[in-house]
């Protein structure tokens, strides 16, 4: 990768975004951040030369090529994509409407597929490149009242598996980064969206856990530049990491997860191996 290698990061107007186009432009990198609205982009990291600020509704598919075609204008390559916008639908899956889910899935799971898609092209032709996306501990062990949230992340994350497998014969790497509670804009309206939907056996348990949510706004333990820097060491690794857990709760997660499933597969070990056909005699 080029010391002046360019930074395609999404989502970059608020929150972990705005973190991580600072730590690629203070690392002196060229950065195309991106936003529904560019001029909150300019808003949130001010004017700089190595940076170009683009409007992109990551649900549309041309305007992602659109904002790839002004990257490649502006700057030549594009080395390094971050995957970075998403939303947080909040609540059980009975009250999630049909809709609100559909709505999560485009965003946190379609629109990097969409972006992903416009830039493969490019770090292709470059035999060279980084995807970066960010998911969540939420995306590797299932959370209460994340129904929606834990799905999108759950299949982010299997997509980025077998993408890591799809593009290595040419030279472009992946990680799936899984943070755990950091101080972001996640849990603040307009990024957190509450159900849609009422169900007297769902409402007081809806009612007491979005309370409990508002509560934390404001005191996760993560700091999200010091994930920012961190990317950017992974990004000049020569073998990044195909998954990063940020946090020492998502480590906890991880090492949970694993050992429930080891338990989960000595648990009825004998029945899941005696599934095999029978051979039957000629």
């Amino acid at each position: 990768m080029s010391e002046n290698n360019v930074w395609f990061i999404t989502g970059a107007a608020r929150g972990m975004g705005v973190d991580i186009a600072k730590a690629a432009l203070n690392a002196g990198f060229s950065v195309v951040a991106t936003a529904r609205d560019a001029d909150k982009v300019t808003e949130a990291l001010g004017e700089h030369h190595n940076l170009l600020a683009v409007s992109l509704d990551i649900t549309d598919p041309a305007a992602a090529k659109s904002a790839v075609d002004a990257a490649v204008s502006r700057f030549g390559s594009i080395d390094v994509l971050v995957n970075n916008a998403g939303n947080f639908y909040a609540g059980y899956f009975e009250v999630i409407s049909p809709e609100q889910f559909r709505r999560q899935m485009d965003t946190n799971f379609f629109g990097p597929l969409n972006v992903t898609r416009a830039v493969l092209p490019v770090m292709r032709a470059q035999r060279s490149g980084h995807v970066i996306s960010i998911s969540s501990a939420a995306g590797l062990t299932g959370v209460d009242f994340c129904s929606a949230y834990s799905s999108s992340k759950f299949a982010l994350e299997g997509w980025m598996e077998t993408l890591a497998l799809d593009v290595a014969p040419y030279g472009i790497k992946t990680t799936v980064v899984e943070p755990g509670f950091f101080r972001t804009e996640l849990l603040v309206d307009g990024s957190s969206i509450w159900p849609e939907l009422s169900l007297q056996d769902y409402n007081q348990r809806t009612q007491d856990t979005i309370t409990a949510l508002k509560s934390l706004n404001g005191k996760q333990g993560g700091d999200p530049a010091k994930l920012a820097a961190a990317l950017v060491t992974i990004s000049a690794m020569d073998e990044p990491p195909v998954r990063f857990l940020a946090g020492a709760d998502a480590v906890r997660a991880a090492e949970q997860k694993a050992a429930d499933l080891i338990a989960q597969a000595n648990a009825h070990r004998e029945l899941s191996g005696s599934l095999a056909l029978d051979e039957v005699n000629a």
